[in-house]
């Protein structure tokens, strides 16, 4: 800085000795290290470096720059000065209120302790009081609970007293309005700890209310004998209406009024009868006080004829007591929809009059199924009898008598764990004799449809049909049950059978597997093709799309642990419940396909080797030729070909034919361009024959199947573009390929590219390489 002139060095100089001042000052401060004095000598370098620079006309800043420091450090000292006066007086502030907090809390202390002080001494001179107070108050309560427990007595002996009266003067409708204020009480006793006082209520109240309803029941059951009640055998039209039947209608209108006004304590007595719950059974309101007296007289039939050693009592014809209570739900339903349910209807009462008569005669047959099901357990056929009459029963039920599935009927009864487990050993064990019978049947394997082309398009065989209606059966009879756990237990033991059935054809298919040309073969492979059509048609019908939802919440429990992945699935309706076992019958499908293409293949090809090995480098060209015609060496192949599909279109269903021949044409097109063009070098006549004989003579052989059989031999039609190509063409075609083969890596716009040069003749499927090889078999071009 020597060159600086004289002032400005000067102050210059003034500023870097006032920064350092301020430096100093602000270390005696903070008292910082000596590492960060350098650090801020680092700073006050660079902040005169940004200021003023290296400029000789910056100079002039100097001055500005010294006035601006000077006044920053003036400021931060009267800032630490007001600081440090500030602080004390604060601390002063603080601990005089600290003070006065002190002695405040204090006094209040001290309050405290006098008052709580008074406060013990007054609780001690009131606890005498209040001992004694609270004696008399527990004598007081003691005596309004004997005042209550006497009114309750006294309302007891009143309303037994008005209901004697009643009944004595025959105000039947005020007795029947005591006996229901006797049974409000009597529930409103139910959370009472007085079970004397509720065991005398209940007493009295059934007392009353069997007298009651003893002589209700007797006028009711007296008009309904007057009205032929209960009807044996149908009702006849022709019976005249008696003299006072207006005189009945309204007798029985009464009485049923009054029957149901009683229904409310009949409920309350009723219930504390001990019910039986059976499993897939709902619990149903109890039945209507009318219905029950009209059901005496059938109960007592029902239990003459169907208990004890009546010769009409017989295990083996459980059809003889469930046809009788359908006759009597038939003769009875005229008379309870004309005659009882309009009374019921202006009595405002919810109730059905048909399908409580209906429940009330299936009580009937339940108890009498369950007492005979476990009898039969150990004879088979007797237990088969048994549950297709009732299964027969309960599908009258629904259907002729209407009645709502709401309500169990009587198949719940074989829902009972040991006579489910019987149920379903017998429907596996009658299920797996049935299939052996039909394996082993003369017209096991051959379609019952076959002449009738309509109705044969499956080809199914008779034994693959056979077991499919079997199954079919096996769901018609769980469909109606009322359990879905009963119903998934079922679909178990289809799947099951389905599989077995399925292993049973995989070893007949390797018995036969040495000629898999034969009908039997292909009739093995139309029942797997069957069997999974309708499995997989199943799959979509709502009855297993509901049975679907319920295995997803208790599925484990009866068809195995199902994954996260499988259960979810299942939930979305991704998958059916068959997935697993159409898997399978695929697996077998496409393996017997497998083997079919294998044995045909096998044929035409030793039947090709001949055409194969043909001179076709030394063929005539066809100008040398009068006419083109098929090579005398491929006859026997295409002859073969033309047997083969004949005889698999006629034993084959036409999905599985249609996958065969696909396959086929497949596989023949490799076998043609691997094993024949790939093998030969060819002249003009050879690629002439060549064309010939695919376009004119193999495709059609697949054109009575589709419209563009050269869409399935690509191989042979590319190649036949490409050994066809005229010479000019061909050369310009090999110079395609010669230079993308040099320019590989290098991106050039303005050469084709070798697919784009290819797809132009049509060429798609096959790769450059591929035609490069294809245009060295040319013996024309190897020349050029």
């Amino acid at each position: 800085m020597s060159f600086l002139p004289s002032k400005a060095s000067t102050a210059l100089s003034e500023s870097c000795q006032e920064t350092s001042n301020q430096k100093s000052r602000t270390d005696c401060i903070k008292s910082e290290s000596p590492s960060e004095d350098e650090n801020f000598t680092d700073d006050v370098v660079g902040l005169v470096q940004k200021e003023i620079g290296g400029d000789l006309k910056s100079l002039k800043k100097v001055s500005g720059l010294l006035e601006k420091l000077t006044l920053e450090n003036k400021q931060l000292e009267e800032q630490v000065l007001t600081v440090s006066s500030s602080v004390p007086l604060r601390v002063s502030a603080a601990l005089s209120t600290a003070e006065e907090s002190r002695v405040k809390l204090e006094s209040l202390l001290e309050k405290e302790r006098v008052l709580s002080n008074t406060l013990q001494q007054h609780l001690q001179g009131a606890q005498v009081w209040a001992d004694s107070i609270g004696q008399v108050l527990g004598q007081l309560d003691t005596l309004e609970r004997h005042m209550k427990y006497l009114q309750c007595l006294a309302r007891i002996e009143e309303l037994s007293d008005s209901i004697q009266q009643y009944l004595m003067t025959n105000s039947m409708w005020d007795a029947v309005g005591a006996i229901d204020r006797m049974a409000s009480l009597d529930m409103g006793l139910r959370e009472s700890g007085c079970s004397h006082l509720q065991a005398f209520l209940r007493e009295t109240h059934r007392f009353w209310h069997k007298i009651l309803k003893d002589k209700l029941a007797s006028d009711f059951e007296e008009v309904l004998t007057q009205f032929h009640w209960p009807f044996i055998s149908p009702p006849t039209q022709t019976l005249s209406p008696p003299a006072n039947a207006q005189e009945l209608n309204s007798q029985l209108e009464l009485l049923v009024s009054q029957l149901l006004s009683l229904q409310t304590s009949d409920d309350l007595i009723s219930e504390k009868k001990e019910i039986l719950s059976r499993p897939g059974q709902s619990q149903t309101p109890p039945l209507s006080l009318p219905i029950q007296i009209m059901l005496l007289p059938l109960s007592k039939r029902f239990r003459y004829h169907f208990t004890g050693n009546r010769q009409t009592n017989n295990l083996s014809k459980p059809e003889w007591y469930l046809t009788q209570i359908l006759i009597w739900m038939g003769n009875s339903s005229n008379f309870m929809e004309e005659k009882i349910q309009p009374i019921l209807d202006r009595a405002r009462a919810k109730v059905n009059a048909r399908v409580e008569l209906c429940r009330g005669l299936l009580t009937l047959a339940q108890e009498k199924l369950a007492h005979d099901a476990p009898r039969l357990l150990y004879d088979d056929a007797l237990f088969c009898h048994l549950v297709d009459e009732v299964l027969q029963f309960e599908k009258e039920l629904r259907s002729t008598h209407s009645y709502p599935r709401a309500y169990p009927g009587i198949l719940h009864i074989l829902l009972d764990k040991t006579a489910f487990q019987k149920w379903l050993s017998v429907e596996r064990k009658m299920a797996v004799e049935k299939v052996d019978t039909m394996l082993t049947a003369e017209g096991a394997w051959s379609s019952q449809y076959k002449d009738i082309t309509d109705m044969d398009e499956l080809k199914a065989p008779d034994c693959a049909e056979t077991f499919m209606t079997l199954l079919l059966v096996i769901t018609e009879r769980y469909r109606s049950l009322p359990c879905p756990r009963a119903q998934l237990s079922f679909l178990a033991l289809q799947k099951e059978l389905v599989d077995d059935f399925r292993i049973r054809l995989t070893q007949v298919m390797k018995e036969e597997s040495r000629q898999p040309l034969s009908p039997r073969y292909c009739a093995i492979l139309n029942a797997a093709n069957y069997i999974s059509t309708v499995l997989s048609d199943w799959g979509d019908n709502v009855f297993f799309l509901q049975l679907q939802q319920a295995a997803v919440s208790v599925g484990e429990e009866i068809l195995g642990p199902l994954g996260a992945t499988e259960t979810g699935r299942l939930a979305s309706l991704e998958e059916s419940l068959f997935e697993a076992l159409l898997a399978l019958l695929e697996r077998l499908r496409g393996d017997m396909l497998g083997r079919l293409l294998d044995a045909v293949m096998r044929d035409v090809k030793e039947k090709a080797q001949p055409y194969c090995k043909d001179r076709w480098i030394s063929l005539p060209s066809q100008s040398d030729q009068a006419t083109m015609s098929l090579s005398s060496s491929a006859c026997p192949m295409m002859l073969c070909l033309r047997d083969h599909l004949l005889q698999l279109q006629q034993m084959l269903c036409l999905p599985l034919f249609q996958m065969f021949w696909q396959g086929l044409a497949e596989r023949l097109d490799n076998f043609i361009y691997e094993d024949l063009i790939l093998y030969n070098h060819f002249n003009e006549g050879g690629v002439a024959q060549l064309q010939y004989d695919m376009t004119r003579n193999l495709f059609p052989l697949f054109g009575h199947y589709c419209k563009r059989p050269e869409n399935f031999f690509k191989h042979v039609k590319e190649a036949c573009i490409i050994l066809t190509l005229k010479v000019g063409p061909a050369l310009l075609l090999c110079d395609v390929l010669k230079q993308s083969e040099e320019d590989e890596g290098i991106l050039n716009h303005q050469q084709p590219s070798p697919e784009s040069a290819l797809n132009e003749l049509g060429v798609y499927k096959l790769a450059p390489s591929d035609v490069q090889i294809l245009l060295n078999l040319r013996s024309a071009w190897l020349k050029q």
